[in-house]
C-alpha cells in the first residue's frame, strides 16, 4: 500500500512518570478485553504482530518490543502486548490506555464525510505471469486423439484479462491497470516497478495480483492455491524522505511492513474462497501459502499470487483450456477482490484475519 505518512514522535520517559499500581501492571486476556470494549484486534501470529482497531483509529504494536505504533502517526514506549502460554496477553494499564486513546480520538477526529473515507483502493494492477520468450510451465497431452502443447503465459493472460475486464467494468471510479496485455516479455523487476510507480491520491492503496498456472514432476497434483510473500522476508516500505531519524524509520517499517503481510493474507484467503465457491467440486483448493520467492517481494502494498491449476495434470489441464472454467476461475479472484476492497474501505485503511 502507498500512504503519505506524517510524524509526530512522542517518548514517555518513565523515570518522570509515576509508577503504576499493582493493578495496572497485571496481566489481561487481551482478546476477552478488547472484544468487550468494542475494539476489533487483528493479529498475525506469524509475524507475531497485531492491531487494535476503533473507528478506524489504530494501535499498532509487535509482541516483545517496548514500543506501540497509534495510527502510524505517533510512537510511544511502553510494553506493548505479548504472547504467553499461547495465548496474547498485555497490561491492565496498557489495556486502559487503548480505551482513553480510542475514546479521545473519536471525539476530535472524523467529523466529516470525508474523514469517513480516510483509505480506499485507488487501483488494483493485474499482473498475468511470465510472457514472451517466458513461456512458464508447458505441457503437452493427447485430447481426443489430438496432441496439444499448453503454454503457461497463455492461460495466464486469458485469466487476467478476464478479471481486467470485470473490475473495470464494476470499478469504473478505481485504476485498473496490467502489466501485459499481448504475449511480451516483462522481468520480475519491470512487473514490480510498474506497481511502485502507479500514481494515487493521499490516503489511497494499490494491490497487486499476480495471475500463475503451477507444474510438478507428479502428474496427479492438482488444486490451486494463492500465496503472500513469507512475513520473515523484510523490505522497505517506508520512503526515507518522512524522517531522518533511522531508528524512527527502521520501526516506523516494521510497522507497516506487518500491516502489508497481514492484508495480503487477508486478500489470499478472500480470493481462495472466492475461487471455491465458482469452481465447485471440479476441483479443490490447495490453501494459502507463503513463501521468500514470491513474484512481487519488492512491491510496496499488499500483494498475492494465485495459482490457478496443475498444466502437468491432464485432467486440469483440459479444464484450464475450457473457456467456462476459465471464466468461473475470474469470476471467483475477482469476487474475492471485491470481498477484501469491501472490507479494506469500511475498515478504513487496515485489515486482518482476528
Amino acid at each position: 500500500m502507498i500512504r503519505k505518512i506524517s510524524l509526530v514522535l512522542i517518548f514517555i520517559i518513565f523515570s518522570k512518570v509515576p509508577l503504576l499500581c499493582a493493578s495496572e501492571n497485571s496481566e489481561i486476556n487481551l482478546s476477552k478485553r478488547v472484544e468487550e470494549a468494542g475494539i476489533t484486534l487483528y493479529w498475525d501470529p506469524l509475524s507475531l504482530s497485531g492491531i487494535l482497531e476503533k473507528n478506524g483509529h489504530k494501535i499498532a504494536f509487535q509482541s516483545g518490543n517496548n514500543f506501540i505504533v497509534k495510527d502510524y502517526l505517533s510512537i510511544e514506549q511502553g510494553t506493548a502486548p505479548y504472547v504467553k502460554d499461547g495465548e496474547l496477553v498485555a497490561t491492565e494499564g496498557f489495556f486502559l490506555s487503548a480505551v482513553n486513546f480510542f475514546t479521545q480520538s473519536s471525539e476530535n477526529s472524523f467529523s466529516s464525510s470525508k474523514d469517513l473515507n480516510m483509505y480506499k483502493v485507488g487501483a488494483i494492477l493485474i499482473d498475468a505471469g511470465h510472457g514472451g520468450r517466458d513461456a512458464g510451465a508447458t505441457a503437452t497431452h493427447d485430447f481426443n486423439g489430438k496432441k496439444v502443447t499448453v503454454y503457461e503465459k497463455d492461460l495466464n493472460l486469458k485469466v487476467a484479462l478476464s478479471i481486467y475486464e470485470l473490475l473495470k467494468k464494476n470499478y469504473p471510479e478505481k485504476k485498473i491497470l496490467m502489466t501485459r496485455t499481448t504475449d511480451v516479455f516483462l522481468d520480475l523487476e519491470k512487473r514490480t516497478d510498474i506497481a511502485n510507480s502507479v500514481r494515487l491520491s493521499e490516503n489511497e492503496a494499490v494491490l497487486y495480483v499476480s495471475i500463475h498456472a503451477n507444474a510438478s514432476i507428479i502428474s496427479s497434483a492438482s488444486g490451486f492455491e494463492v500465496w503472500y510473500l513469507d512475513p520473515n522476508y523484510r523490505r522497505d516500505v517506508v520512503d526515507s524522505s518522512v524522517s531522518e531519524d533511522k531508528t524512527l524509520l527502521a520501526i516506523l517499517n516494521s510497522m507497516m511492513e506487518e500491516e502489508y503481510t497481514t492484508e495480503s493474507i487477508l486478500m489470499a484467503k478472500f480470493i481462495t474462497e472466492g475461487m471455491s465457491e465458482q469452481v465447485g467440486t471440479l476441483t479443490s483448493s490447495r490453501g494459502i501459502k507463503a513463501e521468500k520467492w514470491f513474484v512481487v517481494k519488492n512491491a510496496k502494498m499488499p500483494s498475492v499470487l494465485i495459482e490457478t491449476g496443475f498444466i502437468s495434470n491432464k485432467k486440469e489441464c483440459a479444464l484450464l483450456c475450457d473457456e467456462d472454467y476459465l471464466q468461473k476461475l475470474s469470476v471467483g479472484i475477482y469476487n474475492g477482490i471485491k470481498s477484501f476492497i469491501i472490507h479494506f474501505e469500511r475498515s478504513r485503511g487496515f485489515t486482518g484475519s482476528r
